[in-house]
């Protein structure tokens, strides 16, 4: 289920999934290659002896990779890796790398794990090189998306505001779920295998917060829009309505069941929140002020806190 409104677009990935920048992959297992876990990228164990085991005398092999089964081959943006089957102290000896679209190595005959990854998406397969020369290919499963927000009508939220997290798409026993990009900016591509991501939305840094449940398809670019119910508000405590904000102000905020959501310093407390009933209270020196107001989705606001005798709270009271 969508926590907000999510307008889910499909093209063709084409040439825009081509150009967008590379990443370490995911590994997947595919080709019959069971509960294979690669390594990271400084766990590679390094063949021993002072022979590589990437010959120019051994077996060529070509290897080419695809989005789909009847897709064409990828060009670009892949990093390629080739790894004995046998684990080394635990590790996987790669003994062959290569950044680009289809690669050839030179390699001894025997059975090797090639990885392809393009992307935040990955394939691993098991070949076997002999004497003559063969062609693999890897068929990656694999699609972009590419992730947006706005608020209420439409309007447009400030680029540098906005953050997006993806997740694996099936929670864990505990309701947890792995997270697989951070800090994604909004309008990149970020290519994916082919399945169900769980995405957060985040508009600033309080509690504007939407989460989708987004599938991506393979061979397929997967625009989503999500629109979010917020606005930004700036507080500022004053001796009289228009005034200057005082200065050496601290500020915390609440929500509608009094638990404090934020809390900062200084003449002016600015922050996105999602649209409800708030709390604020404003303590400059050993007096303590408060306020009650409400957040409408899309409409921006600045509020004021009178420092009067009148508005004042007794410090041994606090907040109700």
């Amino acid at each position: 289920m969508f926590e907000g409104t999510v307008r889910v677009f499909l093209v063709w990935l084409g040439a825009l999934m081509l150009m967008a920048p590379v990443s370490l992959a995911v590994a997947q297992n595919v080709d019959g290659v069971s509960d294979l876990k690669l390594p990271g990228i400084s766990s590679y164990a390094t063949p021993k002896g002072e022979t590589s085991l990437a010959l120019s005398g051994g077996g060529a092999i070509t290897l080419s990779a695809q989005l789909t089964d009847k897709g064409s081959d990828i060009t670009r943006g892949i990093v390629w890796r080739v790894f004995k089957p046998e684990a080394v102290n635990g590790k996987l000896p790669m003994v062959a790398s290569s950044h680009g679209g289809t690669a050839v190595f030179q390699l001894e005959p025997g059975s090797y794990l090639v990885h392809a990854s393009y992307g935040r998406a990955g394939a691993t397969k098991r070949i076997t090189v002999g004497k003559d020369a063969k062609r693999e290919s890897l068929v990656l499963d694999a699609g972009g998306l590419k992730l947006d927000a706005v608020l209420s009508g439409g309007v447009r939220i400030p680029p540098k505001k906005l953050r997006f997290s993806i997740y694996e798409g099936t929670a864990e026993a505990n309701g947890d779920r792995a997270l697989i990009i951070p800090d994604v900016e909004p309008n990149s591509v970020v290519r994916l295998n082919a399945g169900i991501y769980h995405v957060v939305s985040t508009y600033g840094a309080v509690n504007a917060v939407i989460r989708s449940d987004i599938r991506v398809e393979a061979g397929k670019l997967t625009e989503a829009t999500v629109e979010h119910h917020a606005a930004e508000i700036t507080m500022k405590l004053v001796r009289e309505t228009g005034g200057e904000a005082i200065a050496d102000t601290s500020w915390s905020l609440l929500n509608e069941s009094g638990d404090p959501i934020k809390e900062t310093v200084g003449a002016f407390a600015s922050m996105v929140l999602a649209e409800g009933d708030y709390t604020i209270i404003a303590k400059n020196r050993d007096r303590i002020y408060q306020k009650d107001f409400t957040v409408v989705a899309g409409q921006n606001q600045e509020i004021e806190v009178l420092a009067t005798e009148a508005a004042a709270m007794d410090p041994e009271e606090g907040a109700d």
